[in-house]
């Protein structure tokens, strides 16, 4: 199969994945807490990913560990939690739109630090999936009043954090396998995670064994299984295989399927959203279609 089948095929499973994430963090707060659903959701993750790459470690160079660290640490650690406490205010949908600004993110933070270039017509592209994006929130925050969107500052947090792990994963980390990445980034976070989670009081026996709170592990384990291990080892490998901008604009696509969850879940949907997706879906395809006469950032 040829390497664009195989990265729009990545981008696709991703888009599902990741998609659903937002309403399994939504279920995952009905019986447990933002910290806790952030610290198992990494812990969880890290437990599977070092089953299964432990062998891969001793593939990191010693001066690699430093951005494998960064990488675990701003791109799955810091975002884990910013999501959670988002989601306490805002929708599933309107938390998987915001963090449809990563793309932006990432022109902006690869051709500042890490001499990464990109097109008229990618700028372009990104530039109309955001306005699609904004137009969604505005919709969102119409027919959602009761909403605080204080809380969106944690999901431009994570953005950030997602920005730069894909510049410093594309720079400095292209001859590790995704397994190697993962299972080490998921290793420096591990511990921190399991300390957190301890300190909340979660393995205490009136929490461990309350219906609710079993309900919410359970959809955290999925959460951190497909959405943190599986996903992050598919990102890595789409990261390696296409540029930047094509790999992070899978959060363009990411709030269809949330969406789609959203409304199954009662949350509220109107047309102009879904004008405001296929504007999104506009802003992906110019996003990505080669145009190599006009590049403006090497």
């Amino acid at each position: 199969m040829e390497k664009s089948n195989i990265k729009w095929g990545f981008l696709i499973i991703l888009s599902i994945i990741w998609g659903s994430s937002f309403i399994l963090i939504k279920k995952s707060l009905v019986g447990l807490t933002p910290i806790q659903v952030g610290a198992l959701r990494v812990l969880i993750a890290s437990i599977f990913l070092f089953i299964i790459g432990f062998t891969r470690l001793k593939k990191i160079e010693k001066n690699q560990w430093k951005w494998v660290a960064i990488a675990g640490t701003i791109g799955t650690f810091i975002p884990a939690f910013c999501f959670a406490y988002a989601q306490t205010e805002i929708d599933s949908a309107i938390s998987s739109i915001l963090n449809a600004t990563t793309p932006i993110m990432t022109l902006i933070f690869g051709s500042m630090f890490f001499a990464i270039g990109f097109t008229r017509r990618q700028l372009f592209g990104v530039i109309i999936g955001l306005l699609g994006c904004l137009l969604l929130i505005w919709q969102g925050s119409s027919i959602n009043p009761d909403q605080d969107y204080r809380y969106v500052l944690f999901i431009f947090l994570a953005t950030l954090g997602y920005a730069m792990n894909v510049n410093i994963i594309k720079t400095y980390l292209q001859e590790l396998s995704p397994l190697a990445i993962s299972t080490g980034s998921f290793l420096v976070i591990m511990v921190p995670s399991f300390l957190i989670l301890l300190s909340t009081g979660f393995f205490s026996q009136e929490i461990i064994t309350s219906p609710e709170t079993l309900t919410s592990i359970g959809f955290v384990t999925i959460l951190a299984v497909f959405g943190s291990a599986l996903a992050l080892l598919i990102f890595n490998k789409l990261i390696q295989i296409s540029t930047p901008v094509f790999s992070t604009s899978v959060t363009y696509t990411i709030p269809i399927v949330a969406l789609l969850w959203g409304v199954l879940d009662g949350e509220k949907f109107n047309v102009y959203q879904g004008l405001a997706t296929l504007v999104i879906l506009l802003g992906v395809i110019l996003a990505n279609r080669k145009d190599r006469k006009k590049q403006i950032a090497t």
